[in-house]
């Protein structure tokens, strides 16, 4: 029966919470007040051990009240029916999108939305460079001169002409590579 109101509450939570990760924990907190296994205090714990780990928070929520009240039958059960409406929204989406792509308004729309994604995607990646360059380090507005000098590394090995032709996923391996060894 746990199972079933699992299924129940993640999938509504899934439908519902549109905005991000964080716009399940109404959900959750709702969750915590109706049913007994789960205590708003083990709903704080859940969103610090959610927004440390990798991936999205709703769905490292999920599993973790999933896996707290059931183990992991409860953990894989809470996390599926969280992402399930999002995956049938997608396929509706794009079969819908399939059915209508040789539209000039749809592919007008598509023209619209690829600047915008791509300039997303930038400001994130710059936002991040910020982040990474000025950590704390000894220079003037907390510059971190070693992240420097392995910007300035990556940057003059990306633009040699042998290396050019290299898939970029190289690149990025070779650099976290880097900021493993130095500890960034």
């Amino acid at each position: 029966m746990i199972y079933l109101t699992f299924f129940f509450e993640f999938f509504k939570t899934g439908l519902f919470a549109v905005g991000g990760g964080l716009a399940t924990l109404p959900f959750l907190s709702r969750m915590a007040d109706t049913y007994p296994w789960l205590t708003h205090a083990q709903l704080a714990d859940m969103i610090a051990v959610a927004e440390s780990s990798p991936g999205p928070i709703g769905v490292n929520c999920a599993t973790y009240a999933g896996f707290h009240a059931a183990g992991i039958p409860g953990a894989i059960v809470a996390t599926f029916s969280l992402i399930l409406p999002s995956y049938i929204i997608m396929l509706l989406v794009a079969r819908a999108l399939e059915k209508y792509r040789q539209n000039k308004l749809v592919d007008a729309a598509f023209s619209g939305l690829r600047p915008a994604v791509t300039g997303l995607i930038a400001a994130a990646g710059w936002s991040v460079f910020l982040a990474a360059l000025f950590a704390g380090g000894p220079g003037p507005f907390g510059l971190s001169y070693p992240a420097l000098g392995l910007f300035a590394l990556l940057l003059a090995l990306t633009n040699l002409p042998k290396l050019k032709n290299l898939h970029p996923v190289l690149f990025i391996a070779f650099s976290a590579v880097v900021g493993l060894v130095f500890n960034m």
